[in-house]
């Protein structure tokens, strides 16, 4: 949806295929990073704690991130495997936004209400809330806003 190529990156209807971090290049001055997701992989324990650690050592250990977008679906409750990891990103200081996907997969007020009752969930846990936004790669919603603060943050980098 950022790009505009809904070719670019691979998807599937059932969560868990990326087992690679994929690099994508945009407008010849940054990068866009997919890491594989880290609760619903179709796999093994063991392939899952693999997946997990990999995650957080790119996190922890990749010195140009700038911000870490958590995709959640819009349609679920918070789930625990979510907050955890968010809060383990707050704890270890890196810094992201949390990204509501299949924003037009809900009734406007259904959306509203899912999105609120998760911030009142982290606002559990959290004093501030990190940057929100609700996204659908079908309709383009929300597009608009997050490639703004994507252009906000890198040009932060720039001064």
């Amino acid at each position: 949806m950022l790009c505009h190529n809904p070719k670019l990156a691979k998807t599937s209807q059932k969560p868990g295929k990326t087992l690679l971090i994929n690099h994508f290049l945009v407008d010849n001055s940054w990068h866009l990073v997919d890491l594989p997701g880290y609760g619903y992989a179709q796999a093994g324990q063991k392939q899952r704690e693999a997946l997990k650690k990999m995650i957080e050592r790119y996190c922890l250990l990749r010195e140009q991130l700038v911000c870490l977008f958590v995709l959640v679906d819009c349609r679920h409750e918070p789930q625990k495997i979510d907050l955890e990891f968010i809060n383990w990103l707050g704890e270890n200081g890196v810094p992201f936004a949390i990204v509501f996907t299949k924003g037009d997969k809900l009734g406007k007020t259904a959306l509203q209400d899912k999105v609120t009752k998760y911030k009142e969930r982290l606002l559990e846990d959290w004093e501030e809330l990190p940057p929100v936004f609700v996204t659908s790669s079908e309709t383009g919603m929300g597009g608009e806003e997050l490639t703004q603060y994507i252009e906000e943050v890198t040009a932060s980098l720039k001064e």
